[in-house]
């Protein structure tokens, strides 16, 4: 895992449920000094990545594309709380990579900024998210104020209702993450 010396504070880009407060600072129990609607050119968000724990659905994922650009959310947060966006979205055991990306606020000053996020190399196809899923980015999307015409791009995206195996399995996962940072 990588820590910067000497940083205090770092930018980390959400582009999915991140996006929602209840899942960053609720679900996660991350407070971020700053939240900022933001732009990651070249980058693509995609629906594609399979769940850690097979339920049927799949997840937010960005693939590398030069014509391509993702709204999502800037946070500014500690190297700390990295390391337990880290534990809490599995990068430790492969189920995400953390990456270093460019990133702009969509309002001034948007001078790009070196930011981290987490990518995939896991892909499905044929596998859809959940409407509670898409109801996060959506929700997220509105409460950062994320452009209309992106909100209306998530709302089009096909999705799904959700699974049985994921209405059992949420509670175990949201117990075992509700406010697991370190330290605590």
């Amino acid at each position: 895992m990588y820590h910067p010396s000497g940083v205090s504070h770092l930018w980390y880009f959400a582009y999915g449920s991140n996006m929602h407060t209840g899942t960053f600072t609720g679900r996660r129990g991350i407070e971020p000094r700053r939240a900022l609607a933001a732009s990651a050119p070249g980058w693509r968000l995609v629906l594609d990545k399979p769940p850690l724990v097979p339920v049927g659905e799949a997840f937010a994922n960005l693939r590398r594309d030069p014509t391509a650009t993702t709204l999502g959310v800037l946070y500014e947060i500690t190297a700390d709380d990295l390391a337990h966006v880290d534990l809490t979205e599995g990068v430790l055991i492969g189920n995400y990579e953390r990456v270093a990306i460019r990133a702009a606020a969509l309002v001034a000053p948007a001078e790009p900024v070196d930011a981290f996020t987490l990518v995939s190399d896991r892909r499905v196809s044929g596998m859809f998210p959940s409407r509670r899923y898409m109801a996060c980015l959506i929700e997220g999307a509105e409460e950062h104020g994320l452009p209309a015409e992106y909100v209306a791009f998530l709302r089009a995206l096909p999705a799904q209702e959700e699974t049985d195996e994921a209405i059992a399995f949420r509670p175990l996962l949201e117990d075992s993450l509700r406010h697991r940072k370190p330290g605590e």
